[in-house]
């Protein structure tokens, strides 16, 4: 009889020669159950959304570590505002790092408010005057109407 293998010894699989089990109870245990059984990963499919108390589906949400860019949402606002076009590669990294620009500006300018009146955090209320410093005349005027309605929306749902 030939040597068997280093991988399939007689005392890798747990028995010696007179034939008992060098193994603990608990796995013969094991061993002794129907293994036509499926594994409880393969009994019921995962669901990917449940139903809340309110009939509505609750979603997964994605953890992202490191927020890289706003480049996902402008083809969803754009085909809000004009279906049909899209922007190209290069107009979007310009939108990109225009939004962050307009973001760090406007959390620089809300930091510094509310440093000054001695506040610890910063509330709409300074982002509201930080975004009318910053953006002139009708845009900023419009920009702080649709925050505002946006703000209310925000504290109905609630």
């Amino acid at each position: 009889m030939a040597q068997p293998s280093s991988d399939n010894s007689e005392e890798d699989l747990g028995t010696n020669e007179a034939g008992t089990s060098k193994t603990e109870p608990s796995e013969t245990e094991d061993l002794g159950s129907e293994p036509s059984e499926p594994e409880p990963y393969d009994a019921e499919p995962k669901k990917a959304k449940q139903k809340t108390a309110k009939g509505r589906r609750r979603r997964r949400r994605r953890h992202l570590d490191n927020f890289a860019s706003f480049a996902t949402y402008f083809p969803r606002v754009l085909r809000q505002v004009h279906t049909g076009l899209s922007l190209s590669h290069e107009a979007m990294n310009v939108m990109d790092s225009f939004v962050k620009d307009m973001f760090e500006q406007i959390a620089e300018e809300a930091g510094s408010l509310a440093r000054s009146n001695k506040h610890c955090t910063i509330t709409s209320g300074e982002i509201q005057t930080a975004v009318s410093l910053l953006l002139p005349g009708e845009i900023g005027k419009y920009a702080v109407s649709e925050a505002t309605k946006s703000v209310i929306r925000y504290n109905t749902r609630r």
